[in-house]
């Protein structure tokens, strides 16, 4: 025998409350919303009909009345009582796309705050008035009523602790929140709260009084001054509204919360997947006639025709950019100054957009912030450096020897000039290496260098215990004593020796595989045009030229942002001791 579960309606308001509604305060929206459905189903057939919503508080009890196109008993037996059925408007023969509610929960959220719903509904077709008393328990009754005109009244009555729920302010601030765009009159305790329409609406305003609107409306729900206001409209998705460009920098990381209403009913104040993620410099305001509510219809529904609208709109902010290029280059980079990284995240994927940041926006480089543009022209070949310690280590002398480089080290910087050849196939684009240095350093006159093979003997033997190999040019400037230089397999090779001394015996084995010889280890350049390297060179004693190239690696390692080793850590003190107890011994005894 077939049998009919058996709803326990308390333990599914409950799991409505924790786990689908996000306050309670949502109760007051889904009565709005069935009544704009009742109000929508009635001007369907007859477009000069009355479209009124009312709210009413007194003390501790609510009522929402509506001229909608009401209920019959049967629809009432066949609607208010049934979980999960979807609403009036399919049983009336509406297109379901038409309504606000797609669930047939609604009416349930009003157990959230009360423990009795009381329905007074006639409908449009003559029928008499009926009254649906729905309690928590699961039980209900229905019976005759007195009702003169179609509509509907709904009546609550806050249970014990949510009272606050029910007083006047906060329901007059509730329905303003979720009803002020409505397109019909809504009115709470006899006050308007809709009926103005849009503030993006186009209409017979002054241009300049329709942004000082759109800007007035921006500081009353987003609590800003916007650096500018990009109209919307995605008819696709029967939308449209307004993007605002916020005038400080946001976090990348955090999700924009944008405002979504759907038949001008607000669905919720922090969605986050209407715009694409570079596009977090903008907060949305937006009306959508097709886009799908979730469950809760307090989010957008993720399905191909949401991720359509995401792209649709964020052509839109794009556009928005390229025309400030042609009307208003000042406004354009004022812009980039406070949103430089959601424009470059958008030139990683985007043609038009690296050409905007190639010719508009500043970089960093060894010869003065300009633009990639400015840079190209000036330099042709464009070299940069990966990170900003590698410009830190290199912008100097690359300067000094010719070389222009940019700083690649920034947010996005490096990928970007990377990508210059899709938009110039023509253009050289590489990074800077410590070899590309070391071509344009001289080399000392070999009856110099021969003269000084004892010392570089001495240097040398001081720097094999730190895997570096010591190398004596002249190079600019000539005030830098030492340079040391390190290239990505050295670095590599120098992180993976570093580690295999830290594991154990198994895994330093499996790291030794992957060991190379040392013939491209980090190099210490000694720079023989500088008075005091020159010095250095010339000393023959053992131990004092371990302790001055000690010294001088370990300056050069802090002067180039170098990371410190522990064994790097332990020769800068005792190379510090050592030139300190040298200077003790020369000083002279104080006299008493």
């Amino acid at each position: 025998m077939n049998r009919t579960f058996q709803v326990d309606l308390r333990g599914v308001v409950d799991l409505l409350s924790h786990h689908l509604y996000s306050s309670p305060r949502v109760y007051l929206r889904e009565l709005m919303q069935n009544a704009v459905d009742a109000v929508t189903a009635r001007r369907a057939a007859d477009e000069a009909a009355p479209a009124e919503i009312a709210v009413g508080v007194t003390g501790r009890t609510l009522t929402i009345t509506d001229s909608g196109i009401g209920l019959t008993e049967e629809q009432v037996h066949e609607l208010l009582a049934t979980i999960g059925r979807s609403s009036k408007r399919d049983q009336l023969g509406f297109a379901r796309h038409e309504f606000l509610g797609q669930f047939g929960i609604g009416l349930l959220s009003a157990f959230l705050v009360a423990d009795e719903v009381r329905v007074l509904t006639r409908s449009l077709d003559g029928s008499a008035a009926v009254e649906w008393i729905g309690r928590a328990d699961g039980t209900y009754r229905i019976g005759p009523a007195e009702r003169e005109v179609p509509g509907t009244t709904v009546e609550l009555t806050a249970r014990e602790g949510a009272e606050q729920w029910f007083a006047e302010e906060t329901v007059t601030e509730l329905c303003a929140l979720f009803g002020s765009l409505l397109p019909f009159t809504v009115t709470v305790q006899g006050k308007a709260i809709s009926g103005a329409g849009t503030p993006w609406r186009k209409d017979d305003r002054a241009p300049g009084q329709r942004m000082a609107d759109l800007v007035g409306h921006a500081q009353d729900v987003l609590g800003f001054t916007p650096f500018d206001v990009i109209d919307l409209n995605v008819p696709e998705a029967g939308l449209t509204g307004v993007a605002y460009v916020l005038p400080f920098p946001a976090n990348p990381a955090e999700h924009a919360g944008h405002r979504v209403y759907l038949k001008r009913m607000l669905l919720t104040e922090s969605a986050d997947s209407l715009l694409p993620g570079w596009a977090f410099f903008a907060r949305c305001v937006v009306d959508a006639g097709e886009l799908r509510p979730t469950a809760s219809r307090e989010a957008l529904y993720s399905d191909g025709l949401l991720d359509s609208t995401r792209e649709a709109l964020g052509e839109h902010l794009r556009g928005w950019l390229v025309g400030l290029t042609r009307t208003d280059p000042a406004r354009l980079s004022r812009f980039l100054e406070i949103h430089h990284l959601g424009v470059k995240a958008l030139a990683l994927h985007d043609e038009e957009m690296l050409r905007l940041v190639e010719q508009w926006m500043p970089m960093e480089t060894n010869v003065g912030r300009m633009t990639l543009a400015d840079f190209r022209s000036r330099h042709g070949d464009v070299r940069y450096t990966l990170t900003t310690d590698d410009f830190r280590q290199m912008a100097a002398v690359a300067a000094a020897q010719g070389l222009a480089v940019v700083n690649g080290g920034y947010t996005y910087d490096s990928e970007i000039i990377a990508r210059l050849p899709l938009i110039d196939p023509a253009q050289s684009v590489r990074r800077l290496e410590p070899t590309d240095l070391m071509t344009r350093f001289d080399s000392v006159p070999p009856t110099t260098e021969l003269e000084l093979r004892p010392f570089l003997v001495a240097a040398q033997r001081s720097m094999d215990q730190l895997g570096c190999e010591v190398v004596l040019r002249s190079f600019e400037p000539a005030s830098l004593p030492v340079l040391y230089l390190v290239d990505r397999s050295a670095a590599f090779q120098a992180e993976l020796r570093s580690t295999k001394d830290r594991v154990d015996e198994l895994w330093a084995g499996v790291l030794a595989a992957f060991d190379k010889p040392a013939d491209d280890r980090p190099q210490l350049v000694l720079n023989h045009r500088n008075a005091l390297v020159r010095r250095v060179c010339s000393t023959r004693e053992p131990e004092k030229v371990a302790l001055a190239v000690e010294s001088l690696y370990g300056q050069a390692l802090l002067l180039g942002y170098h990371p410190i080793r522990p064994a790097d850590a332990a020769l800068l003190n005792r190379s510090f001791l050592g030139l300190l107890e040298g200077l003790l011994d020369r000083a002279v005894p104080l006299e008493d």
